[in-house]
């Protein structure tokens, strides 16, 4: 092929571009890190003795507890869905598989077990050489999807476990139909590709032509371009849907004017973790205070299901199958379940996790498994002790923003710093229910920056990039999660070997 030189193999140029900072798309550090410096239990109990895990935990306990919300469930404007396409993305980018709540772990030597990019390998694994299990062996580049009980359902080994990149988007109904809405989606634009090749070349613009034709395989073309097609639409959906619902607007518009410059709000800067320890162990778990207690699945079902009754990491019966017009902003559909906005109040279905069975060890004390189930006590005990995060008052000061401080609920314990988590609730308070300065800036900083980096993303290679009618946009550009939805499910008949990629065939 023109261009290559002679002898190397396409794995030695990626490598020769990679060395040489001239790859498609150079790997990122699988990694966590620090943007705040780490900040150790500290302070003075009321009682005049020294805060330590003896008299830290009963603290956070008594003053957590009013975090349950037994009143009718609050709502905000945004859909229900996307806490669980939020819970997706997550997926998509990172994997702590090693620390634990009542261990210390430097966050740099914690694997990321994801690649840290919206790459979206929670869906494609490392491509159909690599990860051979999840596409069919009779048609190349498709991904298997379905069962022969449920086409809907995600394909499933003969034990009822889901063929997918990662596990966990097979944990509740939700998020297991999202993973299926991007499989149906890549099935769908593989057909097309087959039918009009042309579209090959519009999946490509901005990338590289040498990088094209050095990095994608003979016969590959097909698949490399509809993975691109899928990507680019929802780096559109990560940046223009699930952002502006849960950030500030004004917060947001800061942090992307920055990076559309090249500059990084603080404290991030340059030599920052890709995958700071700051959005995946508080800010980015703003997701869990959105939560609603019961979901309407479909017109079918009477009643609406409670979020641990949906099951998980399970065959999935037909009868529950989703209709994204009930969660998502389905184009032409107004009546639709809405999240809860982001707050320091969380509904009792997931406040009291069902499934924890065990109690927690944390420097000599032990945590009940009454008090273990309590999610805001999971997330607090992992931040004191185990990873030490710098407090909300801390990173504000470090980015230069007012600083709240600690709400009531704490310094009648005697916590005048409040861990990031609740601090990135408590500030949303008072920005309408959304992220403000200080767990905005980190969640939407880490996310348009892995964009950044990324040599293929919407911002780098396609700064123009408009989503295509063709695949469910508005004529005026208009796009989310909704209109994908919709397209989806009003498209998945054109796969005609559908029935040929569910499992058992």
């Amino acid at each position: 092929m023109a261009g290559r030189v002679h002898g190397l193999t396409k794995y030695d140029m990626l490598v020769r571009d990679c060395a040489n900072g001239a790859a498609m798309n150079v790997p990122l550090p699988q990694a966590f890190g620090r943007i705040a410096p780490a900040n150790p239990v500290t302070g003075t109990a009321p009682d005049g003795t020294p805060f330590g895990a003896h008299n830290v935990i009963p603290a956070f306990t008594a003053a957590l507890d009013g975090m349950e919300d037994k009143s009718d469930p609050q709502t905000s404007d945004v859909a229900a869905g996307m806490t669980f396409f939020g819970q997706f993305v997550d997926h998509d980018i990172t994997l702590d598989a090693t620390s634990s709540i009542g261990k210390r772990i430097d966050p740099r030597s914690i694997r990321n077990v994801r690649t840290p990019a919206l790459d979206l390998d929670c869906v494609y694994g490392d491509g159909p050489d690599a990860s051979p299990h999840l596409y069919s062996q009779d048609h190349f580049g498709y991904l298997l999807f379905g069962t022969k009980d449920n086409p809907l359902d995600l394909a499933r080994t003969c034990k009822g476990v889901a063929l997918i990149g990662d596990p966990r988007n097979d944990e509740n109904q939700i998020v297991s139909q999202i993973q299926g809405l991007f499989l149906s989606l890549h099935n769908i634009l593989m057909t097309a590709l087959e039918a009009d090749n042309s579209m090959q070349s519009a999946a490509f613009a901005g990338v590289r032509a040498r990088a094209v034709s050095d990095m994608i395989a003979d016969g590959a073309g097909g698949f490399e371009a509809a993975r691109r097609i899928l990507r680019l639409h929802y780096h559109w959906i990560v940046l223009n849907d699930l952002l502006p619902a849960f950030v500030d607007a004004d917060v947001l518009k800061k942090v992307r004017h920055l990076i559309d410059h090249g500059e990084l709000p603080k404290p991030f800067n340059n030599h920052s973790p890709v995958m700071p320890i700051e959005f995946s162990g508080a800010a980015y778990r703003f997701g869990h205070a959105t939560v609603q207690s019961k979901y309407t699945l479909n017109d079918s079902l009477p009643d609406k299901v409670g979020l641990f009754d949906m099951g998980g990491f399970k065959p999935r019966d037909p009868v529950s199958n989703i209709e994204f017009k009930r969660l998502l902003d389905y184009p032409g559909n107004a009546n639709f379940d809405k999240a809860r906005p982001v707050g320091r109040k969380l509904p009792s279905s997931i406040f009291n996790l069902p499934f924890i069975s065990d109690g927690i060890d944390i420097d000599g004390e032990h945590l009940p498994v009454q008090e273990a189930r309590k999610l805001p006590h999971r997330n607090i005990f992992r931040d004191r002790f185990a990873l030490e995060l710098a407090s909300g008052q801390q990173v504000a000061r470090l980015m230069g923003v007012k600083e709240l401080a600690a709400p009531k609920e704490l310094k009648d314990k005697g916590i005048t710093k409040t861990p990031l988590w609740y601090y990135c609730l408590h500030e949303a308070e008072g920005h309408g229910g959304k992220l403000g300065p200080v767990g905005g800036t980190i969640v939407a900083t880490t996310l348009l920056r892995l964009l950044s980096l990324d040599r293929e993303s919407l911002l780098c290679s396609q700064k123009d990039f408009k989503p295509w009618t063709a695949l469910g946009a508005s004529k005026d550009g208009t796009y989310s999660l909704g209109h994908l939805a919709k397209f989806v499910e009003e498209n998945r008949g054109s796969v005609k070997i559908a029935a040929e990629l569910r499992c058992p065939d």
